[in-house]
């Protein structure tokens, strides 16, 4: 037996097993936790039965409420079920009505099926007899519309079925007849050149289900006229006068004639064959006469190369290039004329493939909805177009206009260096101009080509061009250095005379002085090729759109990187700028500031009251610096009407960084006190508002360090630094560091070290 306790069962051989005092106090402590958990949870339900009661309440309350609701669903569900019966039962009889209406409908068709057969078996006849044949082909086309399996089905257990296995015969024969007829009549047509009967029978073809012959048919005829016409026209071109107006430009007037005579031909025959023919087949149309296109093509194409030498010249070209004799060379001037002809025509040709493309593709939009599709029936199309001899052609004839292009451009180049002249009056010399015009006539070409690739070549050859050749002449110029003049220190004067004996002579003053101009309109060449080059690539990327305004993504940024490289090759002339401004300033200007800045560090700075009150007879300031102001003003008026504005506010920039540097290091070396110092602060001011009046652009900047200086070298005491350093400095940045206030502060030879050394800076 066991003793059940709250769930928990208790043998009760273990109960009776005890055998010791402390196993029957276990079995009791057990007994106890059990009871008391027993307890706790009875006094939980007794807490909870007044909440049940009321929730039983409740119930009671709403039961009535529930019946109702039942009673209510019960019968919309009987509702349902008989709308549901009723609804089967009609919708049944309406499918039973609606299968005997098609099977009406169909029957009536069926009926109308064979009275359009009789009917068409009668009209054929009749109208072939009376030659009407578009009468007959359309007899013929309602009659291949029939479904003739059905209409057999349907007359099988009638007497009918007899006549119309003979009315199908008839028309079947009819239907031979009538192809043979047109077929016949439209090659007599095109014989004769009767334009207006060859278009009346290439509209039957579609009516016997003969939709690619007509086509094909209709394409040989025009590709016939398209021919003829070609062939006039290359006589006529090779019967040209040279002295004609148009006869350097000739085969690409005949190859112009032969595109737009293709393009008119489409223009004109395309709504003739969406009509007739649906949309959709345009492109058989179009890629029949570019077999005819090809192949005329070809033929100017090589009249063009023999008339015009091209193979000749262009061997001579690769010849030279590759080698570097000088002998067989092509005068470039040469080269300019046939170059405009071959990019003339890759333009037409760049410009009729576009519009028969264009002319496709609208022809499949309208025939195919899904987009795949129609993707994939233009692709196809232009793998066709691409594949044509046409293209190859082009892109064998641009192959070539590349190399010769860039030997044009090469050439004319260094003639253009070769001849350079520094005109009277003129602040650069002609090869600047002259470089640019012909960089910028080789690129307008290469645009006007339409070709990729051929715009690609030319950018990049340009480049290398401007980069190396130009570049490069600019460069050995600038190398040359400027002449110096003014105030030679005894190392400098030792140095250009031990130059001058080492090269065998003296330079007389002449020379020295077409030196200096030669430097100068350099610098000018320099600066000026900067703006170009920008100017330029800024011009063809505004002609990007225009030019190339079917251009594909990936050929768009192809030549807008090539465009970004033109424009990078600025940076070249704006590191040889640097280069010679630095040279002209060494040369021209330093050493006017470095005697200067020995003036100043010989100068006495500490001053008397006698002193400073003597200066101010003077603006304020000592005569040294006058006499330096005016050196280099006059220093800076030699090069203000030779150098361009950006090239002499580059100078007069570099001139007050080298002013500041030799001043900041003549000032450490110097001892004021507080009138010196004053006296200092007065100068330095007088020397910034010279240096902003003869530049336009803003040259305080480079002053900072020194201004910051003076600031301190005119302090009444070494703790006045503390109301402008740090959190208290406001708008100032300063470029001085602790270390270098600290010297400044020690150059004050009426402060105090140990001042100084206590500022917490």
């Amino acid at each position: 037996m066991a003793i059940s306790v709250h769930g928990l069962k208790m043998n009760d051989d273990r109960i009776y097993n005890v055998s010791s005092v402390e196993e029957a106090e276990d079995l009791y402590k057990q007994l106890c936790l059990e009871e008391e958990q027993a307890t706790k949870t009875l006094d939980e339900l007794v807490t909870q039965r007044t909440e049940l009661e009321s929730k039983i309440t409740k119930i009671h309350q709403i039961l009535p409420t529930f019946q109702l609701v039942f009673g209510d669903a019960e019968q919309l569900a009987n509702m349902i079920s008989f709308t549901s019966t009723l609804a089967e039962n009609i919708s049944s009889k309406v499918r039973q009505l609606d299968l005997a209406k098609s099977r009406v409908t169909e029957c009536v068709q069926r009926v109308e099926d064979i009275l359009d057969l009789k009917f068409c078996t009668d009209g054929v006849q009749t109208a072939l007899q009376n030659e009407d044949y578009e009468q007959a082909a359309a007899h013929i086309h309602r009659f291949l519309s029939l479904d003739e399996s059905v209409l057999k089905r349907s007359t099988a257990d009638i007497q009918e079925g007899s006549s119309l296995e003979e009315a199908f015969s008839s028309l079947r024969e009819a239907k031979n007849r009538l192809r043979h007829i047109v077929m016949k009549k439209f090659k007599e047509a095109v014989n004769e050149g009767d334009i207006a009967s060859v278009e009346r029978f290439f509209k039957i073809f579609p009516l016997l289900n003969q939709h690619d012959e007509g086509l094909h048919k209709f394409s040989l005829y025009l590709s016939s006229q398209i021919s003829e016409t070609a062939h006039k026209n290359l006589k006529q071109a090779q019967a040209t006068s040279s002295a004609d107006k148009r006869a350097n430009v000739i085969y690409a007037d005949t190859v112009t004639l032969l595109f737009e005579g293709i393009a008119r031909t489409i223009e004109i025959h395309q709504p003739l064959v969406e009509t007739y023919y649906g949309h959709g087949r345009l492109h058989t149309v179009v890629e029949l006469l570019q077999k005819e296109c090809d192949c005329q093509v070809k033929k100017i194409l090589e009249d063009f190369k023999k008339n015009r030498q091209f193979k000749k010249r262009a061997q001579q070209v690769q010849t030279y290039l590759r080698s570097s004799k000088q002998t067989d060379k092509l005068d470039p001037r040469d080269l300019d004329v046939l170059l405009a002809e071959v990019a003339l025509l890759n333009s037409r040709a760049e410009l009729y493939l576009r519009f028969i493309r264009r002319r496709v593709a609208s022809d499949f939009d309208v025939a195919y909805q899904d987009p795949t599709v129609k993707s994939e029936k233009v692709q196809q199309f232009d793998r066709k177009i691409k594949e044509s001899d046409l293209c190859k052609s082009m892109q064998e004839i641009v192959s070539t206009y590349i190399i010769m292009e860039e030997y044009f451009l090469i050439e004319s180049v260094r003639k253009a260096i070769e001849v350079d002249t520094i005109e009277e009056n003129s602040q650069c010399s002609s090869m600047l101009d002259d470089v640019f015009f012909i960089l910028k006539k080789c690129l307008k070409r290469a645009f006007s080509s339409g070709s990729v690739d051929g715009v690609c070549a030319m950018l990049n050859h340009s480049c290398a061009l401007l980069e190396t050749d130009f570049a490069n002449e600019l460069s050995e110029r600038l190398k040359m250095g400027f002449p110096p003049s003014g105030i030679l220190d005894l190392s400098q004067a030792y140095s250009m005379i031990q130059s001058s004996f080492q090269q065998g002579r003296i330079q007389p003053a002449e020379t020295v002085e077409k030196a200096r101009a030669v430097f100068v309109t350099t610098l000018n060449n320099v600066e000026m090729a900067r703006e170009y080059t920008k100017t330029l690539a800024s011009t063809l990327q505004e002609d990007l759109p225009r030019s190339f305004a079917s251009a594909t993504e990936q050929e768009t940024a192809k030549l807008e990187s090539c465009l970004t490289d033109l424009s990078n090759s600025s940076l070249k002339f704006q590191s040889l700028l640097s280069y010679g401004v630095a040279e002209l300033c060494n040369s021209a200007i330093k050493p006017h500031v470095k005697s200067w800045a020995d003036t100043f560090q010989s100068t006495d700075h500490s001053l008397t009251e006698d002193d400073f009150t003597s200066y101010e007879a003077n603006d304020g300031i000592r005569p040294f610096l006058q006499t330096f102001i005016v050196t280099l003003d006059g220093a800076l008026k030699a090069f203000k009407g030779d150098l361009i504005p950006a090239n002499y506010d580059s100078l007069v920039n570099l001139t007050a960084a080298e002013t500041t540097f030799q001043l900041e290091k003549a000032v450490f070396k110097c001892s004021f006190n507080r009138l010196g110092g004053l006296q200092f602060d007065k100068e330095l001011r007088y020397l910034i508002s010279y240096m902003t009046s003869v530049t336009t652009w803003s040259i305080r900047d480079k002053f900072s360090r020194v201004s910051q200086i003076s600031t301190l070298l005119n302090m009444e005491m070494v703790s006045e630094i503390l109301d402008i350093w740090g959190t208290n400095a406001g708008p100032m940045t300063w470029r001085l560091t602790p270390t270098e206030v600290r010297q400044v502060l020690s150059l004050r030879n009426d402060f105090r070290q140990e001042d100084i050394r206590r500022l917490k800076l």
